[in-house]
């Protein structure tokens, strides 16, 4: 679907570049696009591949079991149907932590690792709630240091990368705990 979506915005914008008489202006837009697009990728890369080789030791020192540990009590209360199993909370765990750090691309092999832990223990088709949990849980994390969005700001010239860490706290929170709020009550009501 995203493939049928990226094809037609091209077509588009081609079609409006020759309607226009601005094809030039798309050729030039589209090398600079292009250019970029690979700047941005590799000022990212560094800090990507710093956060991931954190996360690893992490995971290799039993660190995040500690975490797990200390999170086992919370991610226990909202996924009680894998409160016995140290693998998925452990997997979860790790997903956590990477959103927390902001690290959505880090975040998102850790998440599918955790999704096909908990599918694996699935006898079902459907998802169940804890899996629908952990998704909405994943998608509106909370992000205590928005490690790629600084990333961003810094390659972009930005004098005060880490600048906008209150406003990053107050909507991610606000995020989770909303759509934590609404999937619990969901999960009440279809029960009931």
């Amino acid at each position: 679907m995203l493939n049928v979506l990226w094809a037609g915005m091209i077509v588009l914008s081609v079609l409006c570049a020759l309607a226009t008489g601005r094809i030039a202006d798309l050729s030039v837009a589209l090398l600079e696009g292009a250019a970029t697009a690979v700047e941005l990728t590799m000022s990212l890369l560094g800090s990507m591949c710093a956060w991931l080789g954190f996360l690893k030791i992490a995971e290799k020192s039993g660190l995040t079991g500690l975490f797990a540990s200390a999170l086992g009590p919370v991610i226990g209360r909202l996924f009680p149907e894998y409160q016995e199993d140290g693998e998925i909370q452990g997997k979860i765990c790790m997903n956590l932590s990477a959103n927390f750090l902001g690290l959505g691309n880090a975040a998102t092999p850790l998440g599918l690792a955790a999704m096909e832990a908990m599918a694996a223990k699935n006898p079902g088709d459907a998802p169940t709630k804890g899996m629908i949990l952990f998704v909405v849980i994943n998608t509106a994390s909370i992000q205590l240091l928005p490690v790629n969005m600084a990333a961003m700001r810094a390659s972009c010239g930005s004098a005060e990368p880490f600048g906008i860490l209150p406003q990053i706290w107050i909507t991610s929170c606000a995020a989770l705990l909303t759509c934590v709020a609404f999937c619990k009550l969901a999960e009440r009501r279809r029960i009931n």
